[in-house]
């Protein structure tokens, strides 16, 4: 056997036979670029992806290119013989036959973001600025990147969005920094990553049927905290949730590295937070002791249709503009990258007003701890919710959002579990559950969704569409549910 752990970028992977285990976005990357060093590689998944996946067009081509690849049923279900390395993609447990046997042999299993990691050049090594969390992730790594662009900067957002990392450290064309989103599940297969800073937003109940048992949630928390590992200058933390400081100081750090807080209130020397209307900085300058350094104000925040800054974009812009200035970033490009900062569609995105109502698509608050931070950016809230549960329970968020509410539509698989918590902490809301079966088609269900939160609306609320729950059971991904709200709410508005 060939051991791959002593191999990088400029070394022959020639000998090396490596397993992709999933065939998405990661899995055809690390394959590609495997195969590009010299690897025989073989890339197995269940599944094709289905008619209009470009999945099956990908394994051709590598199989032009020298790959194996093999996308049907029961292709995962054995280890093959003389196998080096696994690479696998992130959302496998590491229950999954395929690496349990690897486990088994003696075989490293890496996930992308390791492989990256070990193929980045050293003699152009971009240092990693990197994000986790609950939620807020994407918007801050999408924040993050239009900060240091606009520092005049190459950089790109990398990991769980955007390009995978491997394709970004693979680049001939080096990138001056990365913006790297990672999910628990990447940094559970992560072992020797050293972030140059690295920050976690949040740590709440998601992911439960993944991390499942009664440690369930120390073990997400704690995949979440190996994202401090190693971390060379600065660990940002939230002030307002004491798990990720208590991550930071259980976190091996190299010698020197700092911790900097944020948080949305007036903030302590070695932190960022918010004085009046106005962000500041008290960890990276050299008068932190006595002042504080503007960053942006919060109107520079608000989104076009919003009349002020939602709380957790200001948390998001606080970490963001922390790992920025962690890497020597000017002020002046903090304040031009959050100004010029839009979020992807289907994150509190306004709709539509129609008979002085606003419709608000936040079909990304896919868990219920970004859903409570969407609730209460808003008053009086009809509020759109339901899905897949993933396991997470919903009296927290009922406790804290049920004085905003006018009323809530529930809809999806687990609509139940939210009915039962608004039946125990808020009775007096009106609650009504629409069935997809109502209309003999589940798209269609939306339709009638909003045509009962119309009913339910005053002049002066806002319907928000944030499920607190995954997609899956009624559609392909947030995107297309958050696509079918907003089209049957235009559909609501007078020609």
């Amino acid at each position: 056997m060939t051991d791959p752990t002593s191999l990088g970028r400029h070394d022959s992977w020639e000998g090396v036979r490596a397993v992709v285990a999933g065939f998405g976005v990661s899995g055809f990357a690390a394959t590609d670029n495997l195969n590009h060093l010299g690897a025989t590689v073989t890339a197995l998944d269940e599944s094709d992806g289905g008619p209009d996946s470009d999945r099956r067009e990908r394994a051709e081509l590598l199989e032009v290119l020298g790959a194996t690849v093999r996308l049907e049923p029961g292709a995962t279900a054995t280890l093959p013989d003389d196998v080096d390395l696994v690479v696998t993609s992130p959302g496998w447990k590491p229950s999954a036959p395929l690496l349990a046997q690897a486990r088994d042999r003696g075989i490293p299993v890496w996930g992308e973001v390791e492989l990256a990691w070990r193929l980045r050049d050293p003699d152009h090594a971009a240092p990693w600025l990197c994000v986790t969390g609950t939620n807020g992730k994407t918007t801050t790594v999408q924040m993050l990147d239009s900060i240091l662009r606009a520092a005049g900067l190459r950089s790109v957002a990398v990991g769980n969005v955007g390009l995978p990392i491997v394709e970004a450290v693979m680049d001939p064309e080096p990138y001056d920094v990365l913006a790297v989103e990672l999910s628990s599940f990447q940094l559970h297969y992560t072992d020797s990553m050293s972030a140059e800073s690295a920050a976690v937003l949040n740590i709440a109940e998601d992911h439960l049927d993944w991390y499942t048992g009664p440690t369930g949630m120390a073990e997400y928390a704690a995949d979440k905290g190996r994202i401090y590992e190693r971390v060379q200058r600065a660990c940002v933390y939230n002030v307002a949730d004491p798990e990720t400081e208590r991550l930071v100081r259980e976190a091996d750090v190299t010698e020197g590295a700092r911790a900097i807080g944020f948080t949305l209130g007036m903030p302590g020397v070695g932190m960022l937070g918010v004085v009046d209307d106005i962000l500041v900085d008290r960890a990276f300058i050299e008068q932190r002791d006595t002042s504080a350094a503007e960053l942006c104000t919060l109107a520079d925040l608000t989104l076009p249709g919003q009349a002020g800054a939602a709380p957790h974009l200001v948390a998001n812009a606080l970490a963001a503009a922390a790992l920025a200035r962690s890497h020597g970033v000017s002020q002046a490009a903090v304040r031009e990258g959050l100004r010029s900062f839009r979020p992807d569609g289907h994150r509190i995105a306004t709709v539509a007003e129609i008979d002085g109502v606003t419709w608000v698509d936040d079909s990304k608050a896919t868990n219920p701890h970004a859903a409570q931070s969407s609730l209460q950016a808003y008053e009086p809230v009809v509020w759109v919710a339901g899905g897949l549960a993933k396991g997470a329970s919903f009296d927290e968020l009922v406790l804290a959002v049920r004085g905003r509410l006018r009323g809530v539509v529930l809809l999806g698989r687990d609509r139940d579990l939210i009915a039962e918590a608004l039946s125990r902490h808020a009775p007096d809301v009106p609650v009504i559950a629409v069935d997809a079966d109502e209309t003999g088609a589940e798209h269609d269900s939306m339709e009638r969704v909003v045509e009962v939160a119309a009913a339910l609306a005053r002049p002066g609320d806002t319907v928000l569409l944030a499920p607190g729950c995954a997609s899956m059971d009624m559609f392909a991904n947030y995107a297309e549910r958050g696509d079918a709200f907003a089209a049957a709410v235009r559909r609501r508005q007078v020609p």
